[in-house]
């Protein structure tokens, strides 16, 4: 009998343990769950100031890692207004004056349509695995799940806007919350997710909300209304063309 119970201890101390994730796996399968490998979705936007208030109805396609294609249908003053970033470069095209307009890298950071999101926000055009370095700085138990706080530094050289980002990220891969940081690590804005629901094959959090942190009584909020992942994306859809081209 003891050494039934020896073996028993032994065989015990022998399993593998299940492994905490580290930073990197958490941001990574952060940004697999909410965009997968290809997405093509559409969403509402709703900005609020303390002048005004405004909705977009959005159409987007995301082709990962180098290729993001945005459509404004609605309201009708904007409708076909749309962005365009392949790799490295962003265009912006206005219908009403039939322009397209190239966005240099250091106009990155101002507002997209007026909104509290960046162009760089809007199109993705920083690399959270390539650029960023990411620690987790911070662990604790809500809603039954471990979060986890990830602080992201930027990589030497790495071609960023923003100088740190701050995530709050559940062991399952659901974003909780995402900071903001200048290059003094002063909080310029802060990203709240909620309302995880089942979009496709998944669960993502479907409602988005930006607060700049100066500016706490204005906010731009994302909801998501469908979302397909992993489809074929057409022939064409991220090109000059297509984007002079709303339909």
């Amino acid at each position: 009998m003891f050494r039934h119970f020896t073996s028993v201890v032994i065989l015990l101390f022998a399993m593998p343990l299940h492994a905490a994730p580290t930073a990197n796996e958490l941001i990574v399968g952060m940004e697999k769950l909410m965009w997968s490998n290809n997405s093509h979705g559409v969403f509402s936007m709703s900005i609020k100031t303390q002048y005004w208030e405004r909705q977009l109805e959005l159409e987007a396609w995301l082709d990962r890692p180098g290729k993001t294609f945005v459509r404004i249908h609605a309201p009708r003053k904007e409708k076909g207004v749309g962005s365009l970033r392949i790799e490295g470069e962003m265009w912006n095209y206005l219908p009403r004056v039939d322009r397209t307009i190239k966005i240099p890298p250091s106009m990155m950071l101002q507002p997209w349509m007026g909104s509290d999101f960046s162009n760089d926000d809007l199109v993705k055009e920083s690399s959270l695995e390539n650029d960023y370095q990411h620690t987790i700085s911070e662990s604790y138990q809500q809603d039954g799940k471990t979060v986890y706080r990830i602080t992201s530094t930027p990589k030497p050289e790495a071609p960023v806007v923003w100088g740190k980002l701050e995530f709050l990220i559940y062991e399952d891969f659901v974003p909780l919350q995402q900071s903001f940081f200048d290059e003094r690590e002063r909080a310029v804005k802060v990203l709240d997710y909620s309302e995880i629901r089942l979009m496709d094959d998944r669960y993502i959090p479907t409602r988005w909300r930006m607060v700049p942190q100066d500016k706490k009584d204005q906010s731009t909020e994302i909801v998501v209304k469908s979302i397909r992942f992993d489809q074929p994306l057409a022939d064409g859809l991220f090109s000059l063309r297509n984007l002079r081209n709303p339909r």
